[in-house]
């Protein structure tokens, strides 16, 4: 079967797109609602069990379901990747954020920081290695995440898994596959490097282990 590299090439741009955009809204989302629940234990004590759950709905279901609201548009893929995508950023933040020793919290306050100083200059930094643990999770998952886009027709590398599915085409399958798995690996490598750069590196074993 002859391979159509520019197809092939098209379809990376657009998946990469579509994770780009979706992980960096997930990123955002994630991070301020795991600093919003840290600081309202009462709220995030029910609220966080309904995420966990509604994080369990293939995302299949999830963009269905939008599909039938927004319709065929790329608003719809975004909407449901930016929400999933969002979940292990939010679940890694408020861990990391409750995993930061009081001691450091008390030695900030002792060194006249407010509250908002605390949270970036002492309790961010620290929590830093698990937040990007979850950043690296959300950018690998969203990869395999956005091949559903292809479900209502708005292309990826999903283009060339389903028409392979329907049409028992391996060859097809495996060109929708290869460049995913690779973009995945890409992808999480780049992140690997971010955390170098933002990470002492003291406690980069710390968002390994996360």
């Amino acid at each position: 079967m002859k391979i159509d590299l520019s197809a092939i090439l098209h379809a990376v741009l657009i998946h990469l797109g579509y994770t780009l955009f979706s992980v960096s809204i997930g990123f955002v989302l994630g991070v301020a609602l795991g600093i919003l629940f840290t600081r309202t234990p009462k709220l995030s004590k029910y609220i966080l069990p309904v995420l966990s759950v509604l994080n369990t709905i293939p995302g299949i279901v999830f963009i269905g379901v939008l599909f039938l609201y927004l319709g065929r548009q790329p608003a719809t893929v975004l909407t449901a990747l930016s929400v999933y995508a969002m979940f292990p950023v939010l679940k890694n933040t408020f861990t990391g954020l409750n995993e930061v020793d009081d001691q450091y919290k008390e030695a900030a306050r002792g060194c006249g920081m407010n509250h908002f100083q605390r949270l970036m200059l002492v309790e961010l930094p620290l929590a830093m290695p698990t937040i990007i643990g979850g950043l690296r999770i959300a950018t690998v998952y969203t990869v395999s995440w956005a091949v559903v886009a292809a479900m209502i027709g708005l292309g990826g590398l999903g283009d060339f898994i389903y028409k392979g599915v329907s049409s028992n085409n391996n060859a097809l399958i495996l060109q929708g596959a290869i460049p995913a798995a690779l973009l995945a690996f890409i992808l999480g490598t780049l992140v690997d490097i971010l955390q170098r750069h933002v990470v002492p590196r003291g406690l980069r074993k710390r968002g390994d282990e996360g």
